[in-house]
């Protein structure tokens, strides 16, 4: 019994990832198996002091962002802004080898630095680029792909949901996290567009170039107006959000408000806004918020149920008695987060997974802002690794018949290794972390 006992922490773990893994609700699941162990380890008592725990990790401020930010993301997919945006830098990437699938993940940057919802970014370019890629004789593998992984760079480039997320779970300031991640998100965009400038280079029919005659029949000075009048109003929207943060002026929280107002004169502007719109994005902004909020609420005991069954005590034993040294048990935490994506959804990982991982690290002295981020970019890779890839879902259900699902899987497996390839770098080169928030806070 007494080892038993002193498992308990890994036996209720095991409980929840199989329970997960046979289609079981999240967050139902998390609350459920750890109310049970609860009552086993503690007795009636643990219900005293769970109402109490909830209740400051849902009043934390820092929360109030993820509600605010997920109106903003679903209010500019009502705008018509992504579809602007692909007309105009088709146009401008059009004399690139490769330049529509540039176009594409130019434009996917800028939707996941104006919405942070990668389900969001992924449906709307979805229906607006695949067909598109497809009818200008793209390899579907390269369309499927390029659309998927441009979706997910909303996880990395702030402001991300995972990051506010993040954040509160590793106790860094969300504001420093926005910082931090804009170079990542940026090495990331750039390995993309330069994957899809190679295979163009080497197999040029899976990346045909736009007819000289289509580009001979719009003047510069009409190109010029037309990218001007697609690119300010998101540009305008991400200094008012980001640029608020940077400079100090808001915290995220404030400033999330300040999107959500932005993302909303944007949707008049467009002419796309009236009372079907805004009633259908509040119901999604609630739904998404609720689903958050209650697996929140279910991580939340997990985590007392966990400590309080010495099970943080337990993994840290485990894991720093592991000959490697801090540079190995860092290779581990990460090796393990991405094979749970292969299985789990980022939330599920992010409330799961990361507070017993993440403050072992942190104690061996690493530091958790650079930790913090190589966690979300890790994440990203979360939503294109099959079978429960969630961008290869979405893009699934609204890409024509004819782009087979294994057309999606093969497209999406060069974007995966360009991710861990993003990752190792900023690994290695934890200056693309640390540097400007170091410029930008003194710090």
């Amino acid at each position: 019994m007494e080892f038993i006992h002193e498992f308990m922490p890994l036996i209720m773990f095991s409980f929840v990832f199989a329970l997960l893994l046979f289609g079981y609700p999240v967050a139902f699941t998390i609350g459920g198996v750890s109310l049970i162990f609860g009552l086993i380890g503690f007795g009636p008592g643990f219900f005293n002091l769970l109402p109490l725990r909830i209740w400051g990790r849902m009043t934390a401020f820092t929360l109030l962002a993820v509600p605010l930010f997920i109106y903003m993301g679903v209010m500019l997919e009502k705008s018509g802004i992504a579809e602007e945006l692909l007309e105009t830098m088709a146009l401008v990437f059009a004399k690139v080898r490769g330049g529509l699938a540039m176009s594409v993940i130019f434009v996917g940057a800028l939707m996941g630095a104006s919405t942070g919802i990668v389900g969001a970014t992924v449906v709307t370019m979805g229906l607006l680029s695949v067909p598109t890629l497809l009818r200008r004789n793209y390899s579907k593998a390269l369309a499927t792909g390029t659309v998927a992984a441009s979706g997910t760079l909303g996880q990395i480039i702030p402001p991300s949901i995972v990051l506010v997320l993040l954040g509160d779970i590793i106790n860094v300031p969300i504001g420093d996290l926005f910082i931090g991640a804009v170079i990542p998100g940026l090495i990331l965009v750039v390995l993309y567009m330069l994957y899809i400038f190679i295979v163009a280079l080497v197999r040029p029919e899976w990346a045909p170039r736009i007819p000289r005659e289509e580009l001979a029949a719009i003047s510069r000075s009409e190109l010029y107006r037309r990218v001007l009048k697609a690119l300010l109003p998101p540009l305008v929207l991400m200094l008012a959000v980001l640029g608020s943060i940077f400079a100090g002026v808001a915290s995220p929280t404030e400033a999330a408000s300040v999107g959500a107002v932005g993302a909303t004169v944007l949707t008049v502007m467009y002419k796309k806004f009236n009372y079907v719109v805004f009633m259908d994005v509040m119901k999604q902004t609630m739904s998404l918020t609720c689903m958050v909020f209650i697996i929140l609420i279910g991580a939340t005991t997990l985590g007392l149920v966990f400590r309080g069954l010495d099970g943080d005590r337990l993994v840290r034993g485990l894991i720093t008695s592991l000959p490697f040294g801090k540079w190995g048990i860092l290779f581990i935490v990460m090796g393990i987060i991405f094979i749970a994506g292969f299985f789990l959804d980022f939330i599920e990982i992010t409330f799961i997974h990361v507070p017993v991982l993440a403050p072992i690290m942190v104690s061996m002295g690493v530091n958790p802002l650079w930790l913090a981020v190589l966690i979300a970019v890790n994440l990203q890779t979360s939503f294109l690794t099959p079978p429960f890839g969630f961008s290869l879902f979405y893009l699934k259900g609204v890409t024509p018949p004819e782009v087979s699902t294994m057309d999606i899987y093969k497209g999406i497996i060069p974007f995966v290794i360009i991710q861990i390839i993003g990752l190792l770098i900023i690994c290695l080169v934890p200056e693309s972390i640390t540097w400007l928030p170091g410029v930008l806070l003194g710090d």
